[in-house]
């Protein structure tokens, strides 16, 4: 079966080198028909399983849809040449050269009038190259996302967004993730969506918690009581308890709020925002009970544990 589609595929480039040629009577070079045969050259290849020969069909496809002015098909060619670098090379050194094939198709795909199928390729783009470059998918996901918003599709474009906020946490790069996550806040207030917004409070209360800007924190709750629904909510009560204890140094209070079902069903970054923040002078875990132990020698341990764990805790 596979030999049968390799040879195939070399008819199909047969007949593309036959389409270029001129003569007398032909004076200029059938680019359509070249570019059509290349492209079903780079299918049997692919069926075939011979990637690195489709990713060069595709890519002489392209190069013939460019002579002929059809921007589009070329970029569409040039997006399936990259997808082909990754299907053969899986998740290793050569998928960068992939992601840039793709960045190609997409800047075709702006030059031809098709922002939003550039949008698209791009957020592709964005969930090859997570797995291996986080800081790429970041760039990758906010230029989709900032194509989306030039087009006014707000809501594909706080998706997109999100996902770059979301990395940014991950990548410790908490200064950025914090406005990323006021760009997203501001375009669900402006779609109205304020579920998503009194999220994303509560997202940006943790990052500034972990920024130690205690005030910014405070001023993103104060700024969300403007929103519909929002004072009294769940999530402002949660922010409020937090901040509350956060300020007094109240670790077990803290604690409480940050493993709450609210705050550790979040997405799976921010939830790891929740449970590994920390009081200010604080020991790091939570507070036993307080109240005294019943006298005794089997009180004593107990106490002398305690101490051990909060050596040098609270202020």
């Amino acid at each position: 079966m596979a030999a049968q589609k390799i040879n195939e595929a070399h008819e199909h480039i047969a007949k593309a080198e036959k389409c270029l040629k001129t003569s007398l009577t032909k004076w200029k070079p059938d680019y359509d028909s070249a570019a059509s045969e290349y492209a079903k050259a780079a299918v049997c290849f692919k069926n075939a399983k011979q990637y690195e020969q489709a990713k060069d069909a595709y890519l002489k496809e392209a190069e013939y849809h460019t002579e002929n002015k059809t921007l589009f098909h070329a970029a569409k060619a040039i997006e399936q040449a990259g997808m082909m670098m990754k299907v053969s090379h899986g998740v290793n050194t050569e998928m960068p050269e992939a992601i840039q094939y793709i960045e190609k198709a997409c800047m075709m795909y702006m030059e031809n009038g098709t922002p939003d199928t550039a949008a698209m390729a791009l957020d592709r783009a964005g969930k090859l190259i997570e797995p291996i470059n986080l800081e790429k998918a970041v760039d990758l996901y906010q230029k989709a996302a900032g194509v989306f918003e030039n087009e006014d599709r707000l809501r594909q474009a706080v998706e997109l967004l999100g996902k770059a906020s979301r990395l940014l946490v991950r990548l410790k790069r908490l200064d950025e993730a914090a406005v990323a996550l006021q760009k997203e806040k501001n375009m669900y207030k402006e779609i109205e969506n304020f579920p998503m917004c009194f999220k994303k409070t509560t997202a940006q209360v943790l990052v500034h918690l972990h920024r130690g800007d205690f005030v910014a924190a405070d001023k993103c709750v104060r700024e969300s009581y403007s929103l519909p629904g929002y004072s009294g909510s769940e999530d402002c009560i949660a922010m409020e308890t937090l901040l509350q204890g956060y300020d007094e140094q109240d670790e077990d209070q803290v604690y409480r709020v940050c493993n709450s079902p609210l705050l550790k069903y979040m997405d799976n970054d921010y939830a790891k925002l929740a449970i590994s923040l920390r009081v200010p002078g604080g020991g790091g875990k939570k507070k036993k009970a307080t109240a005294p132990p019943e006298g005794g020698a089997s009180g004593a341990p107990a106490a002398a544990e305690e101490e051990d764990d909060y050596e040098g805790g609270l202020c």
